[in-house]
């Protein structure tokens, strides 16, 4: 992918999506291979295994690819089905202090109302 290209799309987009990126892309290649998106999914508490980042990645660039461009990564955070935006999300909450569950103890529950 061209730099232009990507300095484009970077600036249409979430800084956050930019940050989370560059943090995991090591190499400075502009793109992430199969062990840093599987880092960052355990940074963000999702571990995956092997074959399910194999799988994640084949998903978001058709099987054409070992690696994720921006653009791949982008669509994957944006995607329709995909969570990890929310992860990201939560984690980005978590780091800047804010609770994502209530406080306290969950309310007390008796049998009848178990699934």
């Amino acid at each position: 992918m061209k730099s232009s290209t990507m300095k484009m799309m970077r600036k249409k987009n979430s800084p956050l999506l930019n940050r989370r990126f560059l943090e995991f892309d090591l190499n400075d290649e502009g793109e992430i291979d199969m062990m840093s998106l599987k880092r960052m999914m355990e940074k963000l508490g999702v571990p995956k295994t092997h074959l399910e980042v194999k799988k994640m990645i084949s998903e978001v660039t058709g099987g054409a690819s070992e690696t994720i461009c921006y653009r791949d990564f982008v669509k994957m955070m944006l995607g329709k089905r995909s969570a990890v935006l929310k992860l990201i999300m939560m984690f980005e909450g978590r780091a800047n202090g804010t609770s994502c569950k209530p406080a306290g103890p969950p309310a007390k529950r008796d049998i009848s109302s178990l699934p």
